[in-house]
């Protein structure tokens, strides 16, 4: 485990800037992110087709690389959950919570006896295949363990509050897109209805002392959002910065690598 994990990071309000991975799950991707200066990475199963036995390999990159990875599982299904998390997850990144019923299922799916209902696989991939007593095991499980509420709907709004005053609960995330959808404004994330809602969020983690998180495209971005309450800065994704820079190179390379004109000999 790192030496700082996620639940360390989720105590302090200082920045901590890390990257989202959706498409490339190779063995060396944890030193790359790690050697680039993330703190942290955001691995998806959301939107990626990314399954569980991937996981379980990428999972073991991120820790070579002594690098926190959360884990955004694909629904809030109680076997992907625990499946998450007995596949080593040390955060755990969950889609549109909309209510406080829903953050305790969650919550219940993720820890272990006795704060939660967790079904008990010891000495597997989340604790590093080693021995040890069982209610040691729990504690060092529940106290790892870092929650992460996607905030993405209007009712998620709404119960922010409530939702960030839950013991377990880490890090508010606003998920931007499918915010501004269900508010009416899709993509129009400076319009009133959009920044009002970020505001009360941001109120609701600021209130109850727990970290806020979102994705950012840009690096002017990241630092607006920080200035507004944002400590957890994902910045963008690997394909979308695959695709950015190499859009550039091969749009400057055309530009100068312009054809001779041929000389015609006489």
């Amino acid at each position: 485990m790192a030496a700082q994990g996620l639940k360390d990071f989720a105590g302090s309000k200082s920045p901590k800037f890390g990257h989202f991975i959706v498409e490339f799950a190779t063995p060396g991707i944890g030193h790359i992110l790690k050697s680039a200066g993330c703190d942290f990475v955001l691995f998806d199963l959301e939107h990626s087709g990314f399954g569980f036995e991937t996981v379980k390999s990428a999972v073991r990159y991120f820790e070579a690389a002594d690098l926190p990875v959360i884990i955004r599982a694909p629904s809030k299904e109680y076997h992907h959950i625990a499946r998450a998390m007995d596949m080593g997850a040390e955060g755990l990144m969950l889609p549109m919570v909309g209510s406080v019923a829903e953050a305790r299922h969650i919550l219940n799916s993720v820890k272990y006896t006795p704060e939660g209902g967790r079904g008990v696989a010891l000495q597997v991939s989340h604790d590093r295949y080693r021995p040890g007593a069982v209610a040691e095991k729990f504690a060092a499980a529940n106290r790892r363990s870092t929650l992460f509420c996607q905030i993405e709907t209007a009712e998620g709004v709404k119960n922010a509050d409530a939702i960030a005053a839950l013991p377990g609960v880490d890090c508010l995330w606003v998920g931007h897109f499918d915010l501004s959808v269900a508010l009416g404004v899709p993509g129009e994330f400076s319009s009133k209805k959009f920044t009002d809602a970020t505001r009360r969020v941001a109120a609701a983690a600021a209130r109850h002392g727990k970290s806020l998180g979102r994705l950012v495209p840009t690096v002017q971005q990241g630092i607006e959002y920080y200035d507004k309450g944002f400590d957890f800065i994902c910045y963008s994704g690997d394909v979308w910065i695959l695709h950015d820079a190499l859009a550039e190179a091969i749009g400057k390379l055309r530009q100068g690598c312009v054809p001779k004109k041929a000389t015609r000999k006489r």
